[in-house]
């Protein structure tokens, strides 16, 4: 029998979903919903915007107002929808992929205006949908199949180019630290602003495989023991940091949201008159 979550936020009748198995991207698809489920939202006010990538497939299952659009233009759909109707609780749910290359002009402007919406990016470090080609997240060095021999770009700190292109809220979680994960996503989802909030998922199928990680537990095993919390972080030496990855609350400020000042550009000229 499903989980009173998944009957409340799911169509269970498109489950079970159609990831790999020990793909990251159902585990990071719950925490969103359980994010939106503490929060008390009201489902009728939610919308779920996705592009196109093994992350996008999300909106298909969330039962939501959901919105599955064109490869790297979530984030346009979602200003639209946001600038149409400020009372919504808007959320993206794209791919490293989809927000990064393609979709990365939309991305960066988006944090620039600090519109009030969500973009959760599920990074898996790969184009899972697609075949395996490298992605703007893959590491410096690692393979895919448009890279045998090694990606020799170096790969964007998602969180840092979103605070500095003028996003107000950035972070990070994992798939394995799900108590977190969860606490990080409300936090994003309640500031008034552009968030952002990288998920590191697990792709075993092109990624794992192709760099040689090891089975999914491994891999799960590997964000357990190398992703440390931002707030522990600060009291270790760096030598005790090296090759660590940093999660939780990175980034939050305060400044003015642009539906607002759009709203207040309205009234200037004279209102809906």
């Amino acid at each position: 029998m499903p989980s009173k979550l998944i009957e409340s936020t799911m169509r269970t009748e498109n489950l079970p979903h159609i990831w790999c198995p020990g793909c990251g991207h159902g585990i990071l698809m719950r925490d969103v919903a359980q994010a939106i489920d503490n929060l008390g939202l009201d489902h009728d006010k939610v919308v779920i915007v996705s592009g196109i990538g093994c992350s996008s497939r999300a909106a298909g299952y969330m039962d939501f107002n959901t919105l599955h659009t064109t490869h790297g233009r979530a984030i346009a759909f979602a200003t639209g929808v946001k600038l149409a109707n400020p009372e919504l609780t808007v959320i993206v749910i794209t791919g490293d992929g989809d927000a990064a290359a393609i979709g990365g002009n939309h991305f960066i402007h988006a944090c620039r205006r600090n519109i009030d919406i969500t973009v959760v990016v599920f990074n898996n470090n790969i184009y899972g949908m697609t075949g395996g080609q490298y992605s703007p997240t893959t590491p410096t060095g690692e393979k895919g199949t448009t890279a045998p021999y090694g990606n020799i770009d170096y790969d964007f700190d998602l969180p840092e180019l979103a605070k500095a292109a003028g996003a107000t809220f950035t972070g990070r979680c994992t798939a394995y630290h799900v108590p977190q994960a969860i606490k990080l996503l409300e936090a994003a989802i309640q500031n008034k602003g552009l968030s952002m909030v990288e998920g590191l998922s697990v792709c075993p199928t092109y990624y794992g495989r192709k760099n040689k990680k090891g089975g999914v537990i491994k891999m799960y095993n590997w964000q357990k023991n190398n992703c440390i919390d931002v707030k522990k972080a600060e009291k270790m030496d760096p030598e005790e940091l090296e090759g660590k990855i940093l999660m939780g609350e990175f980034y939050h400020k305060e400044k003015p949201e642009y539906c607002e000042q759009y709203e207040a550009i309205i009234e200037k000229c004279g209102g809906n008159k």
